[in-house]
């Protein structure tokens, strides 16, 4: 299959081009940091952003990707489910 953006270097609005399963855990962080998180269910989403800081996302609607630099999804206070994250 040929890509025409083969050798080019993605920037910030380009198109997503990986994604992991993320299980929320209070101890571990991510084997990559996200440039966002898609969620497949929507609720509320505990995390640690990449710079250390520890926020709770209230009320996030499901079926979009949310841009956020995450180094941990938590498992106490997130409820939103089926999570992907995404580079």
């Amino acid at each position: 299959m040929t890509d025409l953006f083969h050798g080019t270097q993605p920037g910030w609005t380009s198109p997503i081009s990986r994604a992991f399963a993320i299980t929320p855990d209070d101890d571990s962080d991510l084997p990559f940091i996200t440039r966002g998180i898609y969620l497949g269910a929507e609720g509320d989403l505990t995390v640690t952003l990449i710079d250390g800081d520890i926020v709770t996302f209230t009320g996030l609607a499901a079926g979009g990707i949310h841009g956020m630099r995450i180094r941990r999804v938590h498992a106490t206070g997130t409820t939103a489910g089926s999570l992907l994250g995404v580079f």
